[in-house]
């Protein structure tokens, strides 16, 4: 997952950086921080993956036209 499809993620579920924060238990800042381009560790990766799957979205790796997301 990268940062676009981290945004793009929440922008489908239409929830904010808080209710994400919430619901995979990472912070806020954290997720700011990684839609903005920076580091995180794969640890936390995975929690906003996971939170994001049992939300309903899938996730589009690599296709030509970039990596994506769509709602299950």
């Amino acid at each position: 997952m990268n940062s676009a499809q981290l945004r793009m993620a929440r922008a489908a579920l239409k929830i904010g950086v808080r209710e994400l924060a919430e619901l995979s238990n990472v912070t806020p800042n954290t997720i700011s921080r990684i839609e903005n381009g920076g580091d995180a560790m794969l640890s936390t990766i995975e929690k906003l993956k996971d939170a994001l799957d049992a939300a309903g979205i899938q996730f589009i790796p690599e296709n030509g036209g970039g990596a994506g997301v769509r709602l299950k």
